[in-house]
């Protein structure tokens, strides 16, 4: 048990609660943030990448380009946090926007050259990092976290 779960046990134990589910909805947004954080001290500091700025270039590196809605989507962003992110990835030179002709509403993203050289040199490193994230747990222990989150996530869509 981490120290955060004891304190809760100690504060809250005598309320009739799910502490099951506390505990591990708790222990996902914990190893969340604690590797966002070090992923961004670690790897992606280096290339001036936030965790989301990360996550839209390689949203767009495996997919190619896409209209902001969907970019929106796959990377779990609001519409407006995307707009900052995407401003700042302009001013470095790593992404493009365009508004589409037909609908001048909508707008297309895109990698410039830049982005895609990043990316394309930072994955295998990020991959790395997420190696030692993992350390300590098997093959099939990895693929069973995997299976179980995405449980998680199906729940939490409401595609369950």
């Amino acid at each position: 048990m981490l120290d955060a779960e004891r304190d809760v046990q100690a504060r809250l134990g005598d309320r009739p609660l799910d502490f099951a589910s506390l505990d591990a909805i708790s222990n996902v947004y914990r190893a969340a943030g604690t590797i966002r954080r070090q992923a961004e001290r670690e790897v992606l500091g280096e290339y001036g990448l936030s965790f989301g700025g990360f996550t839209i270039l390689w949203v767009l590196w495996v997919w190619d380009e896409m209209e902001t809605a969907r970019l929106a989507e796959e990377c779990s962003l609001a519409k407006g946090t995307l707009t900052g992110m995407l401003t700042t990835l302009e001013k470095q030179q790593l992404v493009t926007r365009q508004k589409l002709d037909s609908d001048k509403r909508r707008v297309m993203v895109s990698l410039t050259a830049e982005g895609l050289r990043v990316i394309d040199e930072l994955f295998p490193k990020f991959n790395s990092f997420e190696g030692d994230m993992t350390a300590g747990l098997s093959v099939e222990e990895k693929r069973e976290l995997a299976r179980l989150l995405r449980k998680v996530i199906i729940n939490a869509r409401g595609d369950g």
